[in-house]
C-alpha cells in the first residue's frame, strides 16, 4: 500500500467502478503499475472506507460505487459547452434526491458557464464530492479572476464593492448575453458557499439568514467557487427562484437584499453619503430592497438620509425595506424616514 495514495484513487474511482465493475483490480494494476494483491488490497480499503462496494463471487467480485463519490475533470475552456461535461462525465455517477440533483445541475452549469464566457482563462477544474450527508462542488479557472473583472467593468477599485454589487443579483459584464443571476442564484441554492479570487475570498452560509461574510483566500490564480449542498435540504430551485419574485410565486427576479456588512471594516462604518450610493446603486433594477443591517451597531445622519431620503424620493418604484436594526440604527432610519 506504500505505493497507492488513497486520497488519488478516489478522483477516478467512482466513475471507473460503474463502467467496468468486473476489471477494477486490472484497472487498478494498470493505471498504477502495482500487483494484483496490492490492488486488491487497495479495493478492500476502499470498500471499507465507503467508496466502494463489492458483490459477487469471492474469486470473481464486482464492485458499484459506494456512498461516498468523486469525480474530477479538467477541461480547456476554449470551445467548451457547459451542458456536455455534465451529461457524460459528471450526472450518471452520482444519486442525489431529486430536488438535491436539480440543484447541483444548476450551479454546476451556472459556474461552469461562467467560467467559459467571463474567466477569460485557459483551463477549468471541476470537482463533484458526494458524502453521506452533502454534494460538494468546486469549479476553478485560472482566468483574471472575478473581482478584477467585475472592478474594470464597473469602474470599482476593490473587491468588498465588487462583493456588494454580486450580492445584489443581477450583476454582468456581458449583459447582452447574461442576466446576472448564475453566481447569485448559486449562493442562495446552497448551504455553504465560498467565492476565490484576486487575493479575496467570502463566505455565504444558507444557515445565516443570507449573510455574507469574509474569507480566508485561496493562494490561487483565477476565480474558485465551491458550492454544498446538504442531501436532506429543504430547498428547491422553484422554491429559491420564486421567494425573489414580487409575489412569492412567479420567476421574475424582483427582490433582492443589500448586506451592508461588506461596506464596513473594524476602522470604517457607515457614515457617508457615497457609502449610501454605492448601496442604492443599480436598485432601481428591483421591486424590492431589504437594507439588511444584521453586524451594524450604528450609522452616520448623513448615510441613512442619503438611502432613506434622497434615494427613496428618487426611485418611488422602489420599496426599500431595512432589516435586522439594533435599535440605536432603528432610531436613526426611523427619525429620517418620518421626517421625509
Amino acid at each position: 500500500m506504500a505505493r497507492l495514495d488513497l486520497n488519488a484513487l478516489t478522483l477516478w474511482i467512482t466513475a471507473a467502478a460503474q463502467q467496468q465493475p468486473t476489471e477494477l483490480a486490472s484497472q487498478l494494476m494498470q493505471r498504477a503499475g502495482v500487483s494484483r494483491a496490492t490492488a486488491n488490497k487497495a479495493l478492500r480499503r476502499l470498500t471499507e472506507m465507503g467508496w466502494l462496494v463489492r458483490e459477487g463471487a469471492v474469486s470473481r467480485p464486482s464492485y458499484r460505487p459506494g456512498v461516498m463519490r468523486q469525480v474530477v475533470q479538467r477541461y480547456p475552456l476554449d470551445g467548451l459547452s457547459e451542458d456536455l461535461p455534465w451529461a457524460r462525465d459528471f450526472a450518471p455517477f452520482f444519486a442525489f434526491p431529486d430536488a438535491v440533483r436539480r440543484m447541483v445541475h444548476h450551479a454546476f452549469t451556472e459556474l461552469l458557464n461562467n467560467a467559459i464566457d467571463h474567466s477569460a482563462g485557459r483551463q477549468v477544474t471541476v470537482s463533484l464530492r458526494q458524502t453521506a450527508s452533502h454534494a460538494q462542488l468546486l469549479v476553478s479557472d485560472d482566468g483574471r479572476g472575478v473581482f478584477d473583472k467585475i472592478n474594470e467593468a464597473f469602474a470599482l477599485d476593490e473587491p468588498h464593492l465588487a462583493m456588494l454589487e454580486l450580492s445584489k443579483g443581477k450583476l454582468t459584464s456581458a449583459p447582452d448575453r447574461h442576466c446576472g443571476r448564475g453566481l447569485f442564484f448559486t449562493s442562495k441554492l446552497a448551504d455553504v458557499f465560498d467565492l476565490h479570487a484576486n487575493e479575496s475570498a467570502f463566505q455565504h452560509r444558507g444557515w445565516e439568514a443570507g449573510r455574507w461574510r469574509e474569507g480566508k483566500p485561496l493562494k490561487c490564480h483565477g476565480t474558485s467557487v465551491y458550492a454544498a449542498f446538504a442531501l436532506d435540504s429543504t430547498r428547491s430551485l422553484e422554491a429559491v427562484l420564486q421567494a425573489h419574485s414580487a409575489d412569492g410565486a412567479g420567476y421574475d427576479f424582483e427582490r433582492t437584499v443589500v448586506p451592508l456588512r461588506l461596506l464596513t471594516t473594524t476602522q470604517s462604518g457607515l457614515e457617508s453619503r457615497s457609502q449610501a450610493r454605492r448601496v442604492g446603486a443599480r436598485l432601481n433594477q428591483f421591486r424590492r430592497a431589504e437594507v439588511d443591517f444584521s453586524g451594524i451597531s450604528s450609522v452616520g445622519h448623513s448615510f441613512a438620509d442619503e438611502l432613506f431620503r434622497v434615494l427613496a424620493t428618487e426611485q418611488q418604484g422602489l420599496e426599500l425595506v431595512p432589516i435586522n436594526m439594533l435599535p440605536a440604527v432603528a432610531a436613526m432610519v426611523g427619525s429620517i424616514r418620518s421626517a421625509a
